[in-house]
C-alpha cells in the first residue's frame, strides 16, 4: 500500500500543472472531511505509469487556504488520478505499522480498490474537451 503513495515526496515539491491546451481542461474538485493540510494529486497518462511509474502531472491543493480544485490543461487521452489528503501537513502519507494509510485517499472516478489501490481499468477516464470530476477523499 505504501508503494501507491511513493510519489508523495515528489508531490510535496511538485510544480503546478503545465499548460498544454485549454481545449482539454480537466477540473478535479475534492470533497474533504477536514479543512487542514493539502491534497497531493498525481495524474497518470498510462496504465504502466499508474501502476508504478512517474505521474505525468502532479500538484497540491491547499485545503487550509480554502482551495478544493486542481485544474490541468492536457492533451486529449486516457488518464488516471491518485490523491491523498495530507491532513496534518507533514508532507507525507501517514501509515499504520502494517503499512495501511491513516490519512484519507482517493482515485479518479471515485474508484475503490480491493485489498490495495484501485486498478487502472476502474480509475481510467478520457479527457476530451472540458472534463470534470468530483472526488470524495475518504
Amino acid at each position: 500500500m505504501i508503494r501507491i503513495f511513493a510519489v508523495a515526496a515528489l508531490l510535496a515539491f511538485a510544480a503546478p500543472a503545465f499548460a498544454q491546451s485549454a481545449d482539454n481542461r480537466l477540473t478535479l474538485t475534492f470533497e474533504t472531511g477536514a479543512g487542514t493540510g493539502a491534497i497531493m494529486v498525481a495524474l497518470y497518462d498510462s496504465e504502466a505509469a499508474y501502476e508504478g511509474g512517474q505521474p505525468a502531472r502532479a500538484t497540491q491543493v491547499d485545503v487550509a487556504a480554502g482551495q478544493h480544485e486542481a485544474v490541468f490543461d492536457l492533451p486529449a487521452g486516457a488518464y488516471g488520478m491518485k490523491a491523498f489528503h495530507d491532513v496534518n501537513g507533514n508532507g507525507k502519507m501517514d501509515v499504520n505499522p502494517f503499512g495501511m494509510p491513516t490519512e484519507p485517499f482517493a482515485f479518479s472516478n471515485n474508484a475503490v480498490g480491493n485489498m490495495g489501490p484501485a486498478k487502472w481499468d476502474r480509475a481510467r477516464f478520457e479527457v476530451s474537451g472540458a472534463t470534470a470530476q468530483t472526488i470524495r477523499i475518504r
